[in-house]
């Protein structure tokens, strides 16, 4: 079995992994200005998608532009998700060339979509595939590809650690080769106990001192999760921004969340903004909390909320995740101001950083691959992939990282 490495490899972003010429896992881009996509001309029978998130379904709609249309095999949750990303893109880059699909190519999603359960075998591009829990994101899974003499686990993104919004990833099936996500593999997470603790009382803090807070959030899987810590507290929140659509979404998927009824009594709870008539100028003056995208300062109802309170040292701006260089929420983090809608502002605003991860940290990658000991790990999505790969041969483990566009026989 070939496999090629078209984005993903010492990098985080526009993850690709081409299997024989055939099989594509995952066809992602990065949010960088311009958009990155992976590298290569490919022309698959199959596609399989490991989670709804940019990185790695970002780009799948430009597989359908041509006469012969791969199937692309996926979960519920990550079907739904991936148009979502992908209505979202075409909004944001539809009329530029930085998108390489088209509204036509969206519409055809739905005509080649075919959807899986966790555990549920079945063929794509003449393999046998398995779809296994990642407890990433609802409906994010391990890849187990199989041709009958060798077995390939593309373990997409995953966590072993606990979350309110999916149960951490307990599965290990056998395989030969490993293709390991490695984002934390440098980092301990402190326990996620502590870190919702201080999360809620920096929250409440500020409310009760008559600040505002405003919550930076992914739209997938980090306003639901923040939406649920705030719950569990009992602290008011608003929900603006595209993570609205995406929690309705999920509530029609129950049997990938953790707690099903938790998550839709977060959301009866708060209170959704639909953004008309003043109505997030006047949201931001009051004491209270808004969950809103983007989750790094680039983008969506962020741009009116942020600068709306940046000038009160009462007032916190709370990021609950990591900030990748370049972006306004790194600037923030490093500087205390932010380029924001083309303007750069001072930001006398509380700034905080909440650390939600929903990766494996290195204990958790550690010990997921302490399961693989006798088979080739290849380390990719990280930005330190030599280095852990490096880490895991001293450990007596068969460990590499494969450059961008190599090909390597597993």
């Amino acid at each position: 079995m070939e496999v090629q490495f078209l984005g993903g490899a010492d990098e985080i972003g526009r993850s690709a992994v081409l299997v024989d010429d055939r099989l594509l896992l995952d066809y992602g881009m990065a949010s960088e200005s311009p958009p990155q996509y992976p590298v290569g001309d490919v022309d698959p029978d199959a596609v399989v998608v490991s989670h709804g998130h940019l990185d790695h379904a970002g780009a799948v709609p430009a597989l359908l532009s041509g006469r012969d249309r791969p199937a692309i095999h996926w979960t519920p949750p990550t079907r739904d998700l991936a148009r979502t990303l992908a209505e979202d893109t075409l909004k944001l880059h539809g009329s530029t060339p930085r998108c390489p699909f088209t509204d036509t190519d969206v519409r055809r999603l739905g005509e080649v979509s075919e959807t899986h359960g966790y555990g549920e075998p079945f063929e794509a591009a003449g393999y046998e595939v398995t779809l296994y829990d990642a407890g990433h994101i609802p409906g994010s899974a391990h890849v187990l590809v199989d041709d009958g003499e060798t077995r390939l686990l593309y373990t997409g993104d995953f966590h072993t650690g606990r979350q309110r919004l999916v149960a951490p990833s307990t599965a290990r099936p056998a395989a030969d080769a490993v293709i390991c996500e490695s984002t934390y593999s440098d980092v301990t997470h402190e326990p996620r106990d502590a870190v919702e603790r201080r999360f809620a009382e920096s929250l409440r803090e500020t409310v009760w001192r008559g600040g505002t807070v405003v919550v930076p959030a992914f739209a997938i899987g980090r306003t639901q999760e923040a939406m649920l810590v705030c719950a569990a507290h009992d602290i008011d929140c608003y929900v603006d921004g595209m993570g609205q659509r995406v929690t309705e979404q999920l509530k029609r998927h129950p049997e990938f969340l953790r707690d099903a009824d938790a998550l839709r009594g977060a959301a009866s709870s708060a209170r959704f903004v639909d953004g008309r008539d003043g109505q997030r100028e006047r949201i931001a003056e009051q004491n209270t909390v808004i969950i809103t995208t983007s989750g790094m300062l680039s983008g969506g109802p962020a741009m009116t909320y942020v600068p709306a309170i940046r000038g009160d040292p009462t007032n916190t701006v709370a990021l609950t995740g990591y900030q990748v260089e370049g972006t306004p929420g790194r600037q923030l983090l490093e500087t205390g101001t932010a380029e924001l809608d083309g303007r750069v502002m001072p930001v006398s605003a509380q700034v905080e950083l909440h650390e939600f991860s929903a990766h494996a940290d290195r204990e958790g990658l550690l010990g997921f691959l302490d399961s693989y000991r006798d088979s080739q790990i290849l380390v990719n999505h990280g930005d330190r992939c030599g280095e852990f790969a490096a880490e895991l041969r001293a450990d007596g483990l068969d460990a590499g990282a494969p450059a961008l566009g190599e090909t390597l026989t597993v």
